[in-house]
């Protein structure tokens, strides 16, 4: 006899809006690390405040802390995989997944690195809206602010790719 189990979670997806991911990679010169961002635009039911915390319940449900702490992604059971393929990442978890198209550079990066540092805002971005770019200038300025990376989940996950 088998039994099939569903994961439950309290986070009410509507709640978090539109969720998009973003890559950049420092640069080559002095820090080549790869960096992808998954933030909300804050547009979900009940207002950018109900996605915050929709955010953080997820976080604290998969046992992932928010703040500075770097979480090893490569840990057995680890509950955040990312997969890239054919020019996109790809970040699966439960209850959640998202992919989005990588620059060159990236792609050069995380050959380099093996690694990507992923972060998760729980502040919502809605000037970041997905099939826009985004310049240089307004990236740094959200992933400067020191209110959004403290909130934030940030891991290191190992890329895994396809077998060929």
């Amino acid at each position: 006899m088998t039994a099939s189990h569903t994961a439950t979670s309290s986070v009410q997806r509507d709640q978090l809006g539109t969720l998009s991911v973003l890559a950049w990679s420092g640069d080559p010169e002095t820090n080549n690390l790869p960096y992808l961002l998954a933030y909300s635009l804050g547009d979900g039911k009940d207002g950018p405040e109900a996605g915050e915390a929709a955010v953080r319940t997820l976080f604290g449900e998969l046992g992932i802390p928010l703040g500075s702490s770097l979480a090893d992604g490569s840990r057995a059971g680890f509950p955040v995989r990312l997969l890239v393929e054919g020019g996109q990442a790809a970040v699966n978890m439960p209850y959640l997944s998202a992919q989005c198209p990588v620059p060159p550079e990236w792609l050069q990066a995380v050959a380099e690195r093996g690694e990507v540092h992923f972060i998760f805002a729980t502040k919502p971005w809605p000037e970041a809206v997905p099939g826009r770019p985004v310049s240089e200038e307004v990236l740094s300025a959200f992933v400067g602010d020191e209110a959004m990376l403290t909130t934030s989940a940030h891991c290191m996950l190992p890329v895994t790719q396809l077998r060929k």
